[in-house]
């Protein structure tokens, strides 16, 4: 059986790691990528207000030190809680309805499907589909929030995170403009476009042992590394776009009126960072959103430059190769 003690204490031990060397690279990675920073600002027609904009950082290691500045070490470990309760989920999941080993590495990860058959994988798709999305908007948003959130009052760090329309209405996470859309282009071709073929030109790395070497084709291998490679092209700026798009809070109207008054009294008596003078990333205005998928690539583009789009890319190409022969 899948699911044995022995198996959940080597689960805990390899997810306890992991998160101790992830969430940290992860919440550097999605500050970054977050962070609203245009080419050049433009009044606002009505009233001339200039959008909020963020600080010019560098790159990867230079927000990362930002953020051990600004917010220290908790600061880091922003999302913990999130991706801890995403990730054992998954895990449960695979581990109860595809029976698969928890004590393996190789069956960890979101994008990691489990070394089972194509029913099996489709089923585990769906599943990452329907919880991926929500799990990343409560996620990133945890991240990118100047408030200090508890660990253990998941109902009180809610409030703050999500609108009194997504307290009220939970499926309206599903409808944040051009998310969906993006996080089904990102998982289809992650988990079904590389690992599909990954089992059609290496199938003994697909098994749930560990293959001998005379298994692996060299040529096939190379062919498959250079294709992982190449894929960052695509599967950066989709990990951008759905960064900016799930910190885009959903309200019940675009007007001023609206936004404003349901923001009124989210953040009451929350306690905040030492460093809460000096903001650590800025956000794009919610009184101008990206309407889809489309808008904000467009947007990006002309406001902040296509060099936006591949924000953290060797993050995005190391995950990617290493999770490809995971």
């Amino acid at each position: 059986m899948a699911f044995t003690t022995i198996a959940l204490l080597f689960f805990l031990l390899f997810l306890g790691v992991s998160l101790l060397v992830s969430v940290p690279l992860t919440g550097t990675l999605v500050r970054l990528r977050a962070n609203y920073n245009p080419k050049g600002l433009q009044l606002d027609p009505e009233d001339g207000v200039q959008p909020h904009t963020g600080p010019v950082v560098g790159g990867f290691f230079s927000m990362m030190g930002r953020v051990r500045r600004l917010e220290g070490w908790a600061g880091l470990y922003k999302g913990l809680m999130p991706t801890l309760f995403f990730n054992t989920l998954l895990a449960m999941f695979s581990a109860i309805f595809l029976d698969t080993s928890m004590s393996s590495p190789r069956n960890h990860g979101a994008y990691n499907a489990p070394a089972t058959g194509f029913v099996g994988t489709l089923a585990y798709s769906i599943f990452l589909m329907l919880v991926s999305l929500p799990a990343v908007i409560v996620t990133y948003r945890s991240i990118t929030t100047p408030h200090r959130l508890p660990y253990f009052k998941p109902f009180y760090s809610l409030r703050i995170l999500l609108t009194p329309t997504e307290r009220r209405k939970p499926w309206v996470l599903y409808l944040t403009p051009g998310l969906l859309a993006t996080e089904l282009l990102h998982v289809s071709y992650y988990v079904l476009g590389l690992r599909t073929l990954r089992h059609l030109l290496l199938p003994s790395l697909s098994g749930s042992d560990v293959p001998d070497k005379e298994d692996i084709s060299a040529t096939k291998l190379i062919i498959y590394f250079i294709i992982a490679l190449v894929s960052t092209v695509i599967l950066c700026p989709l990990e951008v776009i759905a960064t900016k798009l799930a910190v885009q809070r959903n309200h019940a109207s675009s007007d001023f009126n609206s936004v404003a008054q349901e923001e009124e009294g989210d953040a009451e008596d929350v306690v905040e960072y030492a460093g809460a003078d000096e903001d650590v990333i800025g956000l794009r205005s919610e009184l101008d959103p990206y309407l889809g998928f489309t808008d904000c690539f467009q947007r990006i583009v002309h406001e902040e430059g296509w060099r936006a789009l591949y924000r953290g890319w060797w993050v995005t190409m190391l995950f990617g190769v290493f999770g490809a022969f995971a």
